[in-house]
C-alpha cells in the first residue's frame, strides 16, 4: 500500500509542472481574448505621489506639536517648520488619521468650493458628542443643507435690518452703560464683557431670554463650562473638562427643552396673543424638525453665535489699543455718522448708517485676518484628488489652515502688522475668515454687524488702554490668558447715548 501511494505521489509531482503550464496557458489565452489579444502581464498599481511629510509618533502622530499653544498673530513653530521643510502642502498624522495639511490659498479655496463632491466636513467624534449629532458643524449632505436653510432664513438680510440691528444696538448699550463712569484706576476684562454681550444677544434672539434675569445668568455660567469642554481632550471621566462639559450640555438642553414645552403650550391655546419672534418659535412653526434636532440646532447656534463673535470683538479692542491712528480715523468716521443721525432726529442707528461704516469694515477685516478666530477646518477626502502634482487619496483627512494663508507674506505685505488701510482696495480671494463654499458661516453678516455697532459706540464714548500686558493665544481656540484687562475713560460728547436714560431698555 505504501509503495502504491509513493508511486501515485511521484506521478503527481512529475505532471505538476505540466498542469501549471496548462493553467497558465489557459489564463493567458483567456486574458488575451478579453483584452483584444494584448499580451498579458501582471499589472502594478501606481504608487500615489503623496505630498512630502512624516507620520510622526505611533498613534498620536504629530498632533501634540500641531496643537502646541502659540500667539494668535502667528502660525506657530510647528507650521513654520513644516512649511519651510516640505512646502505649503504636506502630509502628517493628526487626530489619529492620515492627514494632508494645506497652507496653500489655491488648495484651500478648492477644498471649500468642492464641498460634497470631493471633500466633506469631518470633525472629531468628540465634537459631535458634545455639540450633538444634529449640530450644523458636524452634519453633511442634505441634513446640513436643511439646518443651514433654517439658519439663513432666520438671519436673512431683511431680518438683519428690521430686527437684529436694533437688538444688537440695545444689547451693546446695556453692556457699555455698566462700565465705570471714569478711569479712576478701575479695570475689567474686555473679553468677559464681549462674551456677555454676544451671549445675551443670542439668548434673546434664540429663546427670548432677557439679560440680567437669573435663568439667563445661570445658563451663561453653564455655557462657560460647556465651552471649555468643547475644545478639551475627550476624556470622559469625573473631574475632566470634557466630563464637566457633558453635564453642562445636559443642563443647557434642559433649559431649552423647558422653553420649548412652554412655547408649545402657548401655541396650542386658541387665540393666543403670544408671538415670540425668535429662532425657537420659527423652528416650531416653520420647520419639520424633530425635538432632538431643534435642541441641537439651538445649542449649536448659541455656541457659534456667542464664542467666535465675542473673540473677534475682543481682538478688535486689543489691536486698536495698539494703533492710535486707526482709532482716530475710526472716531472721525463715527462722529460724522452721529452728526447725520442727529440732523435727521434719529435716536438709533439705521441700516444706511451701518453701510456708511467703510473704514470700520477695514478694521473688521484686518482683525479677522490677523487674529484668525477660526484657525483651520476639518475635512475628509471622499474621492481621490489630484492637485498640483500631488495625489490625495480617498479616506484621508485634509486640513485647510486659513490662518496660514492670512499670515502669508507672499499674499499680504507685513502680514504680522495690524494695518486696516490695506483693505481700502478689494479683499483678495484668499481671505476666508468665515470659511467658504456651501458651508460659509451662516452668521457671518450678523457677526460683522455686531462688531461694527459695538465699535461705533465704543469710540464715541470711551478711550481705553490695557491695564496690564496681555496677548491672544491659540490653544487651539483663541483666548486671552488674562481676559484682556482694560482701563477706560468716558469721553464727554454731545453724541453720547450712554447717559440718555430715555433710551435705556
Amino acid at each position: 500500500m505504501g509503495a502504491m501511494m509513493a508511486s501515485i505521489t511521484s506521478e503527481l509531482l512529475f505532471f505538476l509542472p505540466f498542469i501549471l503550464l496548462a493553467l497558465l496557458t489557459f489564463y493567458t489565452t483567456t486574458v488575451a481574448q478579453c483584452h483584444g489579444a494584448r499580451r498579458w502581464r501582471p499589472t502594478k498599481k501606481k504608487r500615489p505621489n503623496l505630498p512630502p511629510g512624516a507620520p510622526g509618533w505611533p498613534f498620536v502622530g504629530e498632533t501634540f506639536g500641531y496643537l502646541r499653544p502659540h500667539p494668535a498673530t502667528s502660525v506657530g513653530r510647528f507650521m513654520e517648520q513644516h512649511v519651510a521643510r516640505y512646502g505649503k502642502i504636506y502630509r502628517s498624522s493628526l487626530f489619529g488619521e492620515r492627514t494632508v495639511v494645506s497652507a496653500d490659498a489655491g488648495l484651500n479655496r478648492y477644498i471649500l468650493q468642492n464641498e460634497g463632491r470631493l471633500f466633506e466636513c469631518s470633525y472629531p467624534r468628540s465634537i459631535g458628542g458634545i455639540l450633538g449629532k444634529w449640530s450644523m458643524l458636524v452634519l453633511v449632505g442634505d441634513a446640513h443643507r436643511e439646518m443651514r436653510a433654517i439658519s439663513l432664513n432666520f438671519l436673512s438680510s431683511v431680518r438683519l435690518r428690521a430686527v437684529l440691528l436694533p437688538e444688537v444696538e440695545r444689547h451693546i448699550l446695556l453692556v457699555l452703560r455698566s462700565w465705570p463712569p471714569s478711569g479712576g484706576g478701575a479695570c475689567f476684562s474686555a473679553q468677559h464683557e464681549a462674551k456677555k454681550f454676544t451671549f445675551n444677544l443670542m439668548a434673546r434672539n434664540i429663546m427670548s431670554m432677557d439679560p440680567g434675569e437669573e435663568e439667563t445668568e445661570r445658563l451663561r455660567l453653564e455655557y462657560i463650562t460647556f465651552m471649555k469642554g468643547v475644545v478639551s481632550a475627550p476624556l470622559n471621566f469625573p473631574g475632566t473638562a470634557y466630563w464637566k462639559a457633558l453635564k453642562s450640555r445636559a443642563s443647557i438642553l434642559g433649559v431649552i427643552e423647558r422653553k420649548m414645552e412652554d412655547r408649545l403650550q402657548k401655541m396650542s391655546k386658541e387665540n393666543s396673543s403670544v408671538e415670540e419672534d425668535d429662532l425657537l418659535g420659527w423652528a416650531l412653526k416653520q420647520s419639520n424638525l424633530s425635538k432632538e434636532q431643534i435642541l441641537d440646532l439651538l445649542l449649536s447656534l448659541l455656541f457659534a453665535g456667542h464664542e467666535t463673535s465675542s473673540m473677534a470683538l475682543a481682538l478688535a479692542i486689543f489691536f486698536l489699543e495698539g494703533c492710535p491712528k486707526a482709532v482716530q480715523e475710526l472716531r472721525e468716521e463715527h462722529l460724522e455718522i452721529a452728526r447725520r443721525q442727529r440732523l435727521r432726529g434719529a435716536s438709533r442707528l439705521s441700516w444706511e448708517d451701518y453701510k456708511e461704516m467703510v473704514f470700520t469694515q477695514c478694521v473688521i477685516n484686518e482683525t479677522l485676518r490677523l487674529g484668525n478666530v477660526v484657525r483651520f477646518l476639518h475635512r475628509k477626502v471622499i474621492r481621490d484628488v489630484h492637485y498640483n502634482g500631488y495625489d490625495i487619496p480617498k479616506g484621508w483627512k485634509i486640513l485647510p489652515v486659513l490662518a496660514a494663508v492670512h499670515l502669508d507674506s507672499s499674499l499680504y505685505e507685513d502680514p504680522n502688522q495690524f494695518n486696516p488701510w490695506r483693505w481700502k482696495s478689494n479683499a483678495p480671494s484668499s481671505f476666508m475668515p468665515y470659511g467658504g463654499g456651501p458651508r460659509l458661516c451662516a452668521g457671518s453678516e450678523l457677526a460683522k454687524l455686531e462688531i461694527a455697532i459695538f465699535l461705533h459706540h465704543l469710540v464715541l464714548n470711551f478711550r481705553w488702554e490695557l491695564a496690564e500686558p496681555d496677548q491672544a493665544f491659540v490653544y487651539p481656540f483663541v483666548d486671552f490668558p488674562k481676559g484682556l484687562p482694560i482701563r477706560v475713560q468716558r469721553i464727554a460728547s454731545e453724541h453720547s447715548v450712554l447717559t440718555n436714560e430715555s433710551t435705556a431698555m
